[in-house]
């Protein structure tokens, strides 16, 4: 039974309405692209409102630069984004997003060591962050809402969280398994509350780096299996220098979908430009 006005017949009126009259091949209107073409493919157009996306990886495999990289890149679309972030401030957000824009390095732009090229480049980033539709905040608060409070007054299409394991749960629980997985129920009842897609970026407890395979699956989430029970996308990052020094190209990533509820699974090649905190798409590069 729909809880809509209506009931379900205006549901359907309303979906077919939206099939006639969108145009062949467009977004839908209820999607919010990631900004890479070849995971907004996989994905049906990107992230859809109403739904939460868990995104993955293990420890400097790039996770927070990657959720930073698709922040500035659904913002360029023209929605509007809000990051909250757990172990960063504004500024510090700013510098890497700086960083990403300009293709420069992080502690050339504070040691003010840059070339008069990358100088240029810096300020012509800085113009075009300048006019996006994009907030940072740093993720304070005791309580689920009081964290995320801020969001509202900016009427977010993506909300991100980086990341899952320092957002507060609703009601304090013995465990942080047990935290976590009441944070992402939230979150999930948050994105269908307000219309709104989120994308938390998480920690892999459960994954082993010295098993046959180290590519991250949906039960190295751990949170008791919340993950891969909630949540509508989940994506990993995995890549394999980081596991067999000199059996990978340097930079190579894999990008899994390792779970997709309206589509399928499978996994995007991106390119990690470490020193610039910068991803690529592998197919699509800008």
């Amino acid at each position: 039974m729909s809880g809509r006005a209506g009931g379900p017949r205006r549901s359907l009126t309303d979906i077919i309405r939206q099939v006639d009259t969108q145009p062949r091949g467009t977004i839908p209107p209820d999607t919010v692209p990631t900004g890479f073409p070849s995971l907004d493919r996989l994905l049906g157009g990107g992230l859809r409102r109403r739904d939460l996306a868990v995104l993955g990886g293990d420890v400097r495999s790039g996770k927070s630069a990657l959720a930073l990289a698709i922040a500035l890149r659904a913002s360029r679309t023209g929605q509007t984004v809000v990051f909250f972030s757990g172990e960063m401030d504004e500024d510090r957000l700013m510098e890497r997003a700086l960083a990403i824009e300009a293709r420069a390095k992080v502690d050339d732009i504070r040691q003010a060591t840059l070339s008069d090229e990358a100088r240029a480049a810096l300020g012509a980033a800085a113009v075009r962050i300048r006019d996006l539709p994009l907030h940072f905040y740093t993720l304070t608060g005791q309580q689920f809402d009081s964290s995320l409070e801020a969001a509202w007054q900016h009427d977010p299409a993506l909300l991100i969280v980086d990341y899952l394991q320092l957002l507060p749960a609703p009601v304090s629980r013995p465990t942080q398994d047990e935290d976590s997985a009441a944070a992402l129920r939230a979150l999930k009842a948050l994105a269908l509350e307000r219309k709104i897609a989120c994308l938390t970026v998480a920690q892999l407890p459960q994954h082993v780096a010295t098993r046959p395979d180290p590519r991250p699956t949906l039960d190295d989430f751990g949170t008791l299996g919340a993950v891969k029970q909630h949540a509508d996308v989940v994506l990993a990052i995995y890549r394999e220098e980081m596991y067999r020094p000199g059996g990978g190209v340097e930079g190579a990533t894999e990008l899994i979908v390792a779970k997709n509820r309206n589509g399928p699974t499978g996994f995007v090649d991106l390119y990690f430009y470490q020193q610039w905190l910068r991803f690529e798409d592998m197919l699509d590069p800008l």
